[in-house]
């Protein structure tokens, strides 16, 4: 909604005018959803798209975000924007010819500074896709301008950012899109109605396994010269100044996986990198999307001190939620969500799914994307009067769906923070290495001062929330 006037731009109520039908029996439906894009019928107009801007154009924008966007013929991609100006030259290119191929050429206009692109009133949604610590500021600006975003996982950096930025989302009442994609891929959405309506019995342990980064690749790193192009100031953000060297940045000559997603002053390592995802699962599997543990403990191996890569190594954690329920997660078990119950167990995973070609290597010990105790588990019907939890067959399309229907999407911001927040317990719990407990309704430590320190951290100005 532009913020200025009060008033939808007119390629807006098109598409709400052309689900009006469609919509209005919704509207009485207390749960989230989500109108198929077949809804609207036939091609559309080029001035009734959902015209996008891309702000982050590296590995994961390129390969999977950008991709997952253009392919939808409700959806054109106009602008393109990064602080390395050899991307940004490069994603325009890219987008360009991918228009070129399909006859629909067109000029993408390229940004050095998002929030120009934010003030562009053609662009009515854009994609995040910057690294983990440039996530809430450009989001939080996006909504204000009024548009829509599809953000990449994790939420946020700290947990009280992930608050700032969910309180915020719901202020504007923007669509926001977690990149949680696994809730769009069949087996995940299978499992957890499975586990929901009983199909185990009653649940109680689910195992996470994750990834890491090997910490032997851990070096100290000399300062090195800014590469041209890159402003590295602004890269920094709302983290401390530190010298430039490669490995703390990304590639320069191609778009294999950043240095930055090992330095924990950008992020915290695989347990949000992969954690955001599976503990999202175990979330959803379980019912438990808007709270969290109540105590978790934790403990890993991080690289020696004054080495760049430093984000953890080898670890395990335990999660107590409310309901009984633990939450063990480890590098040790495959990489996927086991939910064991009193009468079974299943197990899912991402398969031979991937979403770019140099994602982390899975320790996958069981191959299948979908398994249980008993096969019979997974041929089980779900009955009208039980447990559906909403289907999506494209997380990027359902993102342009809710745009258009103005439903929630299947990821929402609050639902990406609680599982973004679990991640970040666990993180707490390996650096303080003793029990911790948590409020899930005020999102505090309970008589842990020294904990709660870890909810936020300080800001370089001027990239502070406000």
């Amino acid at each position: 909604m532009n913020k200025k006037t009060g008033k939808e731009s007119s390629r807006r109520k098109f598409l709400k005018n052309s689900l009006k039908g469609a919509v209005g029996s919704l509207a009485l439906i207390n749960i989230p959803t989500i109108v198929p894009a077949h809804v609207v019928k036939g091609p559309m107009a080029p001035s009734n798209r959902i015209n996008v801007g891309a702000i982050g154009n590296g590995r994961i924008s390129r390969e999977h975000d950008m991709p997952g966007v253009w392919k939808h013929d409700t959806a054109r991609i106009l602008a393109v924007c990064d602080l390395d100006k050899n991307r940004l030259q490069s994603a325009q290119k890219l987008v360009q010819d991918y228009y070129a191929k399909k006859s629909q050429a067109q000029d993408v206009k390229m940004y050095e500074d998002y929030q120009e692109l934010l003030n562009n009133k053609d662009i009515d949604a854009v994609i995040i896709s910057t690294p983990d610590h440039w996530h809430v500021l450009p989001a939080v600006q996006a909504v204000r301008a009024g548009k829509d975003v599809y953000m990449q996982k994790p939420a946020s950096l700290t947990i009280a950012e992930g608050r700032f930025l969910s309180n915020e989302v719901h202020k504007s009442g923007r669509i926001l899109q977690i990149g949680s994609q696994q809730r769009s891929m069949p087996q995940f959405k299978r499992a957890c109605e499975l586990v929901r309506n009983g199909r185990i019995g009653k649940l109680h342990t689910i195992y996470v396994g994750l990834p890491i980064d090997d910490p032997s690749q851990s070096t100290v790193e000399q300062e090195m010269p800014i590469p041209a192009g890159l402003n590295y100031e602004k890269w920094l953000g709302e983290t401390p100044y530190v010298p430039y060297t490669l490995k703390r940045v990304h590639p320069t000559n191609d778009f294999s996986r950043p240095g930055w997603l090992r330095c924990e002053q950008f992020g915290a390592g695989m347990i949000t990198g992969w954690g955001a995802h599976h503990f999202d699962i175990v979330n959803w599997g379980m019912g438990t999307e808007y709270t969290g543990p109540i105590e978790i403990t934790a403990s890993a191996e991080f690289p020696p001190a004054g080495n760049l890569w430093d984000v953890h190594g080898p670890f395990k954690s335990e999660n107590i939620y409310a309901n009984g329920v633990k939450v063990l997660a480890s590098d040790s078990y495959p990489n996927g969500v086991k939910f064991v119950g009193s009468e079974g167990w299943i197990f899912v995973s991402r398969g031979n799914y991937s979403a770019t070609a140099n994602d982390p290597n899975a320790k996958a010990k069981n191959s299948k994307a979908l398994d249980a105790s008993d096969p019979k588990i997974l041929t089980s019907v779900i009955g009208e009067n039980e447990i559906q939890l909403i289907d999506s067959k494209d997380h990027h399309g359902n993102w342009l769906e809710s745009i258009i229907s103005r439903r929630p999407p299947i990821t929402p911001i609050e639902v990406g923070h609680r599982a973004c927040t679990v991640c970040l317990l666990n993180h707490a719990g390996m650096k303080l290495k003793r029990k911790l407990f948590w409020d899930p309704v005020k999102e505090v430590f309970k008589n842990d001062d020294e904990a709660n320190t870890m909810l936020t951290r300080p800001q370089r100005w001027p990239y502070v929330l406000a």
